[in-house]
Protein backbone atom coordinates (compact mmCIF):
# COMPACT_ATOMS: atom_id res chain seq x y z
CA UNK A 1 0.00 0.00 0.00
CA UNK A 2 1.62 3.24 -1.18
CA UNK A 3 -0.01 5.55 1.37
CA UNK A 4 -1.53 5.01 4.79
CA UNK A 5 -3.89 7.24 6.70
CA UNK A 6 -1.73 7.08 9.83
CA UNK A 7 1.62 5.51 10.74
CA UNK A 8 2.17 4.73 14.42
CA UNK A 9 5.82 4.58 15.50
CA UNK A 10 6.13 2.25 18.49
CA UNK A 11 3.66 -0.26 19.86
CA UNK A 12 3.44 0.69 23.51
CA UNK A 13 0.14 1.22 25.30
CA UNK A 14 -0.34 4.70 23.81
CA UNK A 15 0.57 3.75 20.26
CA UNK A 16 -1.55 0.61 20.19
CA UNK A 17 -4.56 2.41 21.67
CA UNK A 18 -4.31 5.14 19.04
CA UNK A 19 -3.95 2.51 16.31
CA UNK A 20 -7.00 0.52 17.44
CA UNK A 21 -9.15 3.64 17.82
CA UNK A 22 -8.16 4.96 14.39
CA UNK A 23 -8.62 1.59 12.69
CA UNK A 24 -12.07 1.22 14.27
CA UNK A 25 -12.92 4.59 12.73
CA UNK A 26 -12.10 3.18 9.31
CA UNK A 27 -8.54 4.42 8.87
CA UNK A 28 -5.74 2.44 7.26
CA UNK A 29 -3.14 2.26 10.05
CA UNK A 30 0.42 0.92 10.00
CA UNK A 31 2.20 0.22 13.31
CA UNK A 32 6.01 0.02 13.19
CA UNK A 33 7.98 -1.49 16.10
CA UNK A 34 11.75 -1.85 16.46
CA UNK A 35 11.44 -4.81 18.86
CA UNK A 36 10.25 -8.19 17.57
CA UNK A 37 7.51 -8.22 20.21
CA UNK A 38 4.71 -5.62 20.32
CA UNK A 39 3.64 -3.87 23.49
CA UNK A 40 6.52 -1.70 24.72
CA UNK A 41 6.53 -1.91 28.52
CA UNK A 42 3.35 -4.03 28.32
CA UNK A 43 4.90 -6.88 26.32
CA UNK A 44 5.76 -10.25 27.85
CA UNK A 45 8.55 -12.62 26.96
CA UNK A 46 9.63 -16.21 27.64
CA UNK A 47 13.02 -17.31 28.96
CA UNK A 48 13.96 -20.91 29.76
CA UNK A 49 10.29 -21.91 29.77
CA UNK A 50 9.17 -19.09 32.08
CA UNK A 51 7.10 -16.07 31.09
CA UNK A 52 7.80 -12.57 32.40
CA UNK A 53 6.44 -9.03 31.98
CA UNK A 54 8.73 -6.01 32.44
CA UNK A 55 6.12 -3.36 33.13
CA UNK A 56 2.59 -4.50 34.00
CA UNK A 57 2.11 -5.36 37.66
CA UNK A 58 -1.37 -4.06 38.36
CA UNK A 59 -4.08 -2.03 36.66
CA UNK A 60 -6.95 -0.25 38.44
CA UNK A 61 -10.31 1.19 37.36
CA UNK A 62 -11.58 -2.19 36.11
CA UNK A 63 -14.75 -2.32 38.21
CA UNK A 64 -18.24 -1.90 36.84
CA UNK A 65 -18.64 1.59 35.35
CA UNK A 66 -14.98 2.52 35.88
CA UNK A 67 -12.74 4.21 33.34
CA UNK A 68 -10.20 1.59 32.26
CA UNK A 69 -12.93 -1.03 31.88
CA UNK A 70 -14.83 1.43 29.67
CA UNK A 71 -11.70 1.96 27.58
CA UNK A 72 -11.08 -1.75 26.92
CA UNK A 73 -14.74 -2.56 26.36
CA UNK A 74 -15.25 0.53 24.23
CA UNK A 75 -12.37 -0.47 21.94
CA UNK A 76 -13.81 -3.96 21.50
CA UNK A 77 -10.96 -5.73 23.32
CA UNK A 78 -12.95 -7.62 25.97
CA UNK A 79 -12.76 -10.98 24.18
CA UNK A 80 -8.94 -10.81 24.25
CA UNK A 81 -8.44 -9.75 27.88
CA UNK A 82 -8.91 -11.48 31.23
CA UNK A 83 -7.88 -9.81 34.48
CA UNK A 84 -7.28 -11.51 37.83
CA UNK A 85 -8.02 -9.61 41.01
CA UNK A 86 -5.08 -9.17 43.36
CA UNK A 87 -5.30 -10.10 47.03
CA UNK A 88 -8.24 -7.93 48.23
CA UNK A 89 -6.88 -7.50 51.76
CA UNK A 90 -3.51 -6.35 50.46
CA UNK A 91 -2.89 -5.68 46.79
CA UNK A 92 0.19 -3.79 48.03
CA UNK A 93 2.26 -4.93 51.00
CA UNK A 94 4.66 -2.33 52.40
CA UNK A 95 7.44 -3.83 54.50
CA UNK A 96 9.29 -0.86 55.98
CA UNK A 97 11.98 -1.21 58.59
CA UNK A 98 10.56 -4.56 59.65
CA UNK A 99 6.93 -3.37 59.91
CA UNK A 100 4.29 -4.45 57.39
CA UNK A 101 1.31 -2.40 56.21
CA UNK A 102 -1.21 -3.90 53.76
CA UNK A 103 -3.26 -1.75 51.36
CA UNK A 104 -6.75 -3.30 50.97
CA UNK A 105 -9.25 -2.94 48.16
CA UNK A 106 -11.63 0.01 48.59
CA UNK A 107 -10.89 3.55 49.72
CA UNK A 108 -12.90 3.42 52.97
CA UNK A 109 -11.04 0.32 54.18
CA UNK A 110 -7.72 1.85 53.19
CA UNK A 111 -8.45 5.12 54.98
CA UNK A 112 -9.56 3.41 58.20
CA UNK A 113 -6.49 1.19 58.15
CA UNK A 114 -4.27 4.26 57.84
CA UNK A 115 -6.08 5.99 60.70
CA UNK A 116 -5.78 2.85 62.83
CA UNK A 117 -2.02 2.84 62.30
CA UNK A 118 -1.63 6.65 62.58
CA UNK A 119 -4.51 7.82 64.83
CA UNK A 120 -2.88 11.20 65.47
CA UNK A 121 -2.86 11.91 61.71
CA UNK A 122 -6.61 11.54 61.04
CA UNK A 123 -7.17 15.23 60.23
CA UNK A 124 -4.05 15.39 58.10
CA UNK A 125 -5.13 12.29 56.18
CA UNK A 126 -8.60 13.76 55.67
CA UNK A 127 -7.11 16.97 54.27
CA UNK A 128 -4.73 15.05 52.02
CA UNK A 129 -7.40 12.83 50.48
CA UNK A 130 -9.77 15.80 50.17
CA UNK A 131 -7.18 17.62 48.08
CA UNK A 132 -6.49 14.53 45.96
CA UNK A 133 -10.22 13.98 45.44
CA UNK A 134 -10.76 17.56 44.31
CA UNK A 135 -7.85 17.32 41.90
CA UNK A 136 -9.42 14.24 40.32
CA UNK A 137 -12.99 15.56 40.19
CA UNK A 138 -12.35 19.22 39.40
CA UNK A 139 -9.29 18.97 37.19
CA UNK A 140 -9.08 15.58 35.56
CA UNK A 141 -12.77 15.17 34.81
CA UNK A 142 -13.28 18.68 33.48
CA UNK A 143 -10.21 18.19 31.27
CA UNK A 144 -11.79 14.99 29.95
CA UNK A 145 -8.88 12.85 31.13
CA UNK A 146 -11.09 10.14 32.57
CA UNK A 147 -12.98 7.87 30.22
CA UNK A 148 -16.72 8.05 30.76
CA UNK A 149 -18.46 4.66 30.92
CA UNK A 150 -21.29 6.19 28.86
CA UNK A 151 -19.46 6.45 25.56
CA UNK A 152 -21.54 8.13 22.87
CA UNK A 153 -20.94 6.19 19.67
CA UNK A 154 -20.65 9.05 17.20
CA UNK A 155 -18.41 7.44 14.57
CA UNK A 156 -19.73 5.28 11.73
CA UNK A 157 -17.50 2.28 12.45
CA UNK A 158 -16.99 0.30 9.29
CA UNK A 159 -17.02 -3.26 10.49
CA UNK A 160 -13.68 -4.96 9.98
CA UNK A 161 -11.02 -2.27 10.05
CA UNK A 162 -7.58 -2.37 8.45
CA UNK A 163 -4.39 -2.22 10.46
CA UNK A 164 -1.00 -3.70 9.62
CA UNK A 165 2.08 -4.44 11.71
CA UNK A 166 5.78 -4.15 11.03
CA UNK A 167 7.62 -5.91 13.90
CA UNK A 168 11.45 -5.51 14.10
CA UNK A 169 11.05 -2.53 11.76
CA UNK A 170 13.16 0.41 12.87
CA UNK A 171 12.21 3.93 11.84
CA UNK A 172 15.19 6.10 10.86
CA UNK A 173 13.36 9.40 10.54
CA UNK A 174 9.97 11.05 10.28
CA UNK A 175 9.37 12.64 6.89
CA UNK A 176 8.14 16.21 6.61
CA UNK A 177 6.78 17.65 3.37
CA UNK A 178 5.39 21.16 2.93
CA UNK A 179 5.74 21.73 6.66
CA UNK A 180 3.71 18.73 7.87
CA UNK A 181 4.41 15.09 8.76
CA UNK A 182 4.17 12.95 5.65
CA UNK A 183 5.38 9.49 6.66
CA UNK A 184 8.58 7.74 7.73
CA UNK A 185 11.85 6.45 6.36
CA UNK A 186 12.91 3.04 7.66
CA UNK A 187 16.44 1.96 8.57
CA UNK A 188 16.40 -0.03 5.33
CA UNK A 189 15.92 3.18 3.37
CA UNK A 190 12.32 2.42 2.42
CA UNK A 191 9.99 5.42 2.57
CA UNK A 192 6.36 4.93 3.62
CA UNK A 193 3.94 7.80 3.20
CA UNK A 194 0.98 8.71 5.43
CA UNK A 195 -1.32 11.61 6.13
CA UNK A 196 -0.32 11.64 9.82
CA UNK A 197 2.25 10.13 12.17
CA UNK A 198 1.67 9.18 15.81
CA UNK A 199 4.93 8.66 17.70
CA UNK A 200 4.95 6.43 20.76
CA UNK A 201 8.70 7.00 21.02
CA UNK A 202 9.71 9.31 23.86
CA UNK A 203 9.87 12.97 22.82
CA UNK A 204 13.64 12.91 23.40
CA UNK A 205 13.84 10.29 20.64
CA UNK A 206 11.03 11.63 18.44
CA UNK A 207 12.39 15.18 18.28
CA UNK A 208 16.02 14.45 19.14
CA UNK A 209 16.66 11.62 16.67
CA UNK A 210 13.74 10.97 14.31
CA UNK A 211 12.82 14.52 13.29
CA UNK A 212 15.38 16.64 11.48
CA UNK A 213 15.79 20.37 12.28
CA UNK A 214 14.36 22.88 11.98
CA UNK A 215 11.15 20.89 12.40
CA UNK A 216 10.33 20.35 16.08
CA UNK A 217 12.74 23.00 17.37
CA UNK A 218 10.22 24.00 20.05
CA UNK A 219 10.22 20.46 21.49
CA UNK A 220 14.01 20.16 21.26
CA UNK A 221 14.40 23.30 23.36
CA UNK A 222 12.03 21.79 25.91
CA UNK A 223 13.97 18.50 25.95
CA UNK A 224 17.13 20.34 27.01
CA UNK A 225 15.33 21.49 30.17
CA UNK A 226 13.48 18.27 31.01
CA UNK A 227 14.30 15.97 33.91
CA UNK A 228 13.77 12.26 33.25
CA UNK A 229 12.66 9.48 35.57
CA UNK A 230 15.12 6.91 36.90
CA UNK A 231 16.17 3.66 35.35
CA UNK A 232 15.46 0.23 36.73
CA UNK A 233 17.56 -2.73 37.69
CA UNK A 234 15.44 -5.82 36.98
CA UNK A 235 15.71 -9.43 38.06
CA UNK A 236 13.47 -12.03 36.45
CA UNK A 237 13.69 -15.35 38.24
CA UNK A 238 11.92 -18.59 39.13
CA UNK A 239 11.90 -20.85 42.17
CA UNK A 240 10.56 -24.24 43.20
CA UNK A 241 9.79 -23.01 46.73
CA UNK A 242 6.16 -23.38 47.88
CA UNK A 243 5.54 -19.65 48.23
CA UNK A 244 1.87 -19.83 49.32
CA UNK A 245 2.94 -22.13 52.16
CA UNK A 246 5.45 -19.44 53.14
CA UNK A 247 2.65 -16.88 53.41
CA UNK A 248 3.04 -15.03 50.11
CA UNK A 249 0.04 -13.99 48.03
CA UNK A 250 -0.79 -12.11 44.83
CA UNK A 251 -0.15 -8.66 46.29
CA UNK A 252 2.94 -6.64 45.37
CA UNK A 253 5.65 -6.34 48.00
CA UNK A 254 7.47 -3.04 48.58
CA UNK A 255 10.42 -3.66 50.89
CA UNK A 256 12.57 -0.92 52.48
CA UNK A 257 15.49 -1.59 54.80
CA UNK A 258 14.76 1.44 57.03
CA UNK A 259 11.96 3.88 57.78
CA UNK A 260 13.90 6.55 55.87
CA UNK A 261 12.08 5.82 52.60
CA UNK A 262 12.97 9.19 51.05
CA UNK A 263 16.62 8.57 51.84
CA UNK A 264 16.42 5.12 50.25
CA UNK A 265 15.18 6.65 47.01
CA UNK A 266 17.64 9.55 47.04
CA UNK A 267 20.61 7.21 47.47
CA UNK A 268 19.29 4.84 44.79
CA UNK A 269 19.02 7.66 42.27
CA UNK A 270 22.62 8.76 42.71
CA UNK A 271 24.69 5.61 43.17
CA UNK A 272 24.60 1.88 42.52
CA UNK A 273 24.07 -0.33 45.56
CA UNK A 274 27.40 -1.68 46.78
CA UNK A 275 26.36 -5.12 47.92
CA UNK A 276 23.29 -3.83 49.80
CA UNK A 277 19.99 -2.94 48.14
CA UNK A 278 17.94 -0.67 50.41
CA UNK A 279 14.61 -0.75 48.57
CA UNK A 280 12.92 -3.36 46.41
CA UNK A 281 9.69 -4.07 44.53
CA UNK A 282 8.87 -7.78 44.42
CA UNK A 283 5.94 -9.54 42.79
CA UNK A 284 5.13 -13.24 42.35
CA UNK A 285 3.46 -13.39 38.97
CA UNK A 286 2.32 -17.00 39.30
CA UNK A 287 0.24 -16.03 42.34
CA UNK A 288 -1.44 -13.33 40.26
CA UNK A 289 -2.15 -15.71 37.40
CA UNK A 290 -1.72 -19.43 38.16
CA UNK A 291 -1.35 -20.14 34.45
CA UNK A 292 1.72 -17.93 34.18
CA UNK A 293 4.22 -20.80 34.59
CA UNK A 294 2.82 -24.17 33.48
CA UNK A 295 5.81 -26.08 34.80
CA UNK A 296 4.62 -25.71 38.39
CA UNK A 297 7.34 -23.32 39.56
CA UNK A 298 6.79 -19.75 40.69
CA UNK A 299 8.07 -16.77 38.69
CA UNK A 300 9.14 -13.55 40.39
CA UNK A 301 10.01 -10.08 39.16
CA UNK A 302 12.22 -7.76 41.24
CA UNK A 303 12.95 -4.09 40.58
CA UNK A 304 14.91 -1.26 42.15
CA UNK A 305 15.83 2.21 40.92
CA UNK A 306 19.36 2.87 39.71
CA UNK A 307 21.05 5.84 37.99
CA UNK A 308 21.95 5.66 34.31
CA UNK A 309 25.45 7.11 34.53
CA UNK A 310 27.27 3.96 35.81
CA UNK A 311 26.12 2.12 32.67
CA UNK A 312 26.56 4.96 30.19
CA UNK A 313 30.00 3.92 28.92
CA UNK A 314 28.50 0.60 27.76
CA UNK A 315 25.60 2.14 25.82
CA UNK A 316 25.45 1.27 22.15
CA UNK A 317 26.03 -2.12 20.57
CA UNK A 318 24.61 -4.70 22.96
CA UNK A 319 26.45 -7.58 21.28
CA UNK A 320 29.87 -6.02 21.92
CA UNK A 321 29.62 -5.20 25.62
CA UNK A 322 32.63 -6.45 27.60
CA UNK A 323 32.77 -8.97 30.39
CA UNK A 324 32.94 -6.17 32.96
CA UNK A 325 29.38 -5.14 32.17
CA UNK A 326 28.05 -8.65 32.53
CA UNK A 327 30.01 -9.17 35.76
CA UNK A 328 28.46 -5.99 37.18
CA UNK A 329 24.99 -7.20 36.19
CA UNK A 330 25.47 -10.45 38.07
CA UNK A 331 26.87 -8.74 41.18
CA UNK A 332 23.88 -6.43 41.23
CA UNK A 333 21.60 -9.43 40.71
CA UNK A 334 23.17 -11.08 43.76
CA UNK A 335 22.46 -7.97 45.83
CA UNK A 336 18.84 -7.94 44.62
CA UNK A 337 18.32 -11.58 45.57
CA UNK A 338 19.87 -10.94 48.99
CA UNK A 339 17.37 -8.12 49.55
CA UNK A 340 14.49 -10.29 48.31
CA UNK A 341 15.41 -12.88 50.94
CA UNK A 342 14.12 -10.42 53.54
CA UNK A 343 10.69 -11.22 52.07
CA UNK A 344 11.35 -14.81 50.91
CA UNK A 345 13.96 -16.50 53.13
CA UNK A 346 16.14 -19.01 51.29
CA UNK A 347 15.25 -17.72 47.83
CA UNK A 348 18.85 -17.55 46.59
CA UNK A 349 19.53 -21.24 47.18
CA UNK A 350 16.25 -22.30 45.57
CA UNK A 351 16.33 -20.50 42.23
CA UNK A 352 15.71 -22.46 39.05
CA UNK A 353 16.31 -19.48 36.75
CA UNK A 354 17.63 -15.91 36.93
CA UNK A 355 18.20 -13.10 34.40
CA UNK A 356 19.25 -9.52 35.16
CA UNK A 357 18.36 -6.37 33.22
CA UNK A 358 19.77 -2.85 33.50
CA UNK A 359 18.74 0.57 32.15
CA UNK A 360 20.60 -0.40 28.97
CA UNK A 361 18.25 -3.37 28.66
CA UNK A 362 15.35 -0.91 28.82
CA UNK A 363 16.97 1.11 26.03
CA UNK A 364 17.49 -1.98 23.88
CA UNK A 365 14.05 -3.55 24.13
CA UNK A 366 11.77 -0.58 24.89
CA UNK A 367 13.73 2.22 23.17
CA UNK A 368 13.73 4.29 26.35
CA UNK A 369 15.65 7.54 26.75
CA UNK A 370 18.62 6.84 29.05
CA UNK A 371 16.76 3.91 30.61
CA UNK A 372 13.96 6.11 31.99
CA UNK A 373 11.23 3.84 33.35
CA UNK A 374 8.36 6.34 33.38
CA UNK A 375 9.35 8.82 30.69
CA UNK A 376 9.80 12.31 32.08
CA UNK A 377 10.09 12.72 35.84
CA UNK A 378 6.64 13.31 37.31
CA UNK A 379 7.44 16.53 39.15
CA UNK A 380 5.00 19.52 39.32
CA UNK A 381 6.90 21.49 36.68
CA UNK A 382 6.46 18.66 34.16
CA UNK A 383 2.83 17.63 34.72
CA UNK A 384 -0.41 18.66 33.06
CA UNK A 385 0.09 21.74 30.87
CA UNK A 386 3.85 21.51 31.49
CA UNK A 387 4.22 18.01 30.01
CA UNK A 388 4.85 17.32 26.34
CA UNK A 389 1.68 18.07 24.35
CA UNK A 390 0.05 15.34 22.30
CA UNK A 391 -0.30 17.65 19.28
CA UNK A 392 3.21 18.71 18.31
CA UNK A 393 4.46 21.89 16.65
CA UNK A 394 4.64 19.96 13.37
CA UNK A 395 1.17 19.61 11.79
CA UNK A 396 0.19 15.98 11.39
CA UNK A 397 2.66 14.72 14.04
CA UNK A 398 1.34 13.55 17.42
CA UNK A 399 3.12 12.28 20.53
CA UNK A 400 1.74 9.66 22.91
CA UNK A 401 3.11 7.73 25.86
CA UNK A 402 4.40 8.22 29.37
CA UNK A 403 5.95 11.66 28.77
CA UNK A 404 2.69 13.24 27.58
CA UNK A 405 -0.57 12.87 29.47
CA UNK A 406 0.46 10.48 32.25
CA UNK A 407 2.59 7.42 32.88
CA UNK A 408 1.36 3.90 33.58
CA UNK A 409 -0.61 1.56 31.34
CA UNK A 410 -3.88 3.48 31.67
CA UNK A 411 -2.29 6.91 31.40
CA UNK A 412 -0.37 6.02 28.26
CA UNK A 413 -3.43 4.34 26.74
CA UNK A 414 -5.53 7.44 27.34
CA UNK A 415 -2.90 9.55 25.57
CA UNK A 416 -3.51 7.35 22.53
CA UNK A 417 -7.22 8.14 22.69
CA UNK A 418 -6.49 11.87 22.81
CA UNK A 419 -4.22 11.62 19.77
CA UNK A 420 -6.89 9.71 17.83
CA UNK A 421 -9.54 12.22 18.90
CA UNK A 422 -7.50 15.19 17.70
CA UNK A 423 -6.41 13.49 14.51
CA UNK A 424 -10.03 12.68 13.60
CA UNK A 425 -11.27 16.14 14.56
CA UNK A 426 -13.61 14.89 17.29
CA UNK A 427 -14.72 16.82 20.35
CA UNK A 428 -14.62 14.07 22.98
CA UNK A 429 -12.65 10.87 23.48
CA UNK A 430 -15.95 9.15 24.30
CA UNK A 431 -16.82 9.51 20.63
CA UNK A 432 -14.16 6.89 19.87
CA UNK A 433 -15.68 4.24 22.13
CA UNK A 434 -18.61 1.89 21.89
CA UNK A 435 -20.87 1.84 24.99
CA UNK A 436 -19.39 -0.12 27.88
CA UNK A 437 -21.26 -3.43 28.04
CA UNK A 438 -19.76 -5.18 31.08
CA UNK A 439 -18.21 -7.91 28.93
CA UNK A 440 -14.64 -7.64 30.26
CA UNK A 441 -13.80 -10.71 32.34
CA UNK A 442 -12.38 -10.06 35.81
CA UNK A 443 -11.65 -13.18 37.86
CA UNK A 444 -12.13 -12.48 41.57
CA UNK A 445 -9.46 -13.58 44.00
CA UNK A 446 -12.02 -15.79 45.76
CA UNK A 447 -12.47 -17.77 42.53
CA UNK A 448 -8.77 -18.56 42.13
CA UNK A 449 -7.28 -21.76 43.46
CA UNK A 450 -3.92 -21.28 45.24
CA UNK A 451 -0.96 -21.93 42.96
CA UNK A 452 1.29 -24.76 44.07
CA UNK A 453 5.02 -24.40 44.31
CA UNK A 454 5.65 -28.07 43.59
CA UNK A 455 8.73 -29.08 41.68
CA UNK A 456 8.52 -29.30 37.91
CA UNK A 457 6.48 -32.33 36.85
CA UNK A 458 8.20 -34.54 34.29
CA UNK A 459 5.32 -34.27 31.82
CA UNK A 460 5.09 -30.47 31.79
CA UNK A 461 5.76 -28.83 28.45
CA UNK A 462 7.84 -25.64 28.81
CA UNK A 463 7.02 -22.43 27.02
CA UNK A 464 8.99 -21.74 23.89
CA UNK A 465 11.69 -19.15 24.46
CA UNK A 466 11.36 -15.93 22.49
CA UNK A 467 14.18 -15.89 19.96
CA UNK A 468 17.17 -13.75 20.96
CA UNK A 469 15.36 -12.51 24.10
CA UNK A 470 18.05 -13.48 26.60
CA UNK A 471 18.45 -10.07 28.24
CA UNK A 472 21.98 -10.10 26.87
CA UNK A 473 21.86 -6.33 26.75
Amino acid sequence: MDRWDTIVVGSGSGGLTAAVALARAGQRVLVLEQHYLPGGWTHSFALDGYRFSPGVHYIGELGSGEGVRALYEGLGLSADLTFHELHPDGFDHFVIGGERFDVPRGFDRYFERLVSRFPHERKGLERYFDVVGRIVSDTLRCEDLLVSPRGALALPFRGKSLAAWGLRTRVRRILVESGRAAGVELASGERILARAVVSNADPAITFGALLEPPHGDRERRKIRRVEYSAGLLSVFCATDLDLPAMGLDSGNYWWYRTFDVNGVYERALHALPHGIVEGLFLTVTTLKDPGHAPNGHHTLELFTFVPYEPFEDWAGNAAARPAGYHDLKERLGDAMIAAAERVIPGLGKNLTFRAVGTPLTNDFYCETHRGASYGTAKIPAQLGPFSFPIRSSVPGLYSVGASTLSHGVAGAATSGLFAARDLLGLRRIEDLLAPSDGSLQVVLASDLAPASGARRPAHAAPLEDDADDALAS
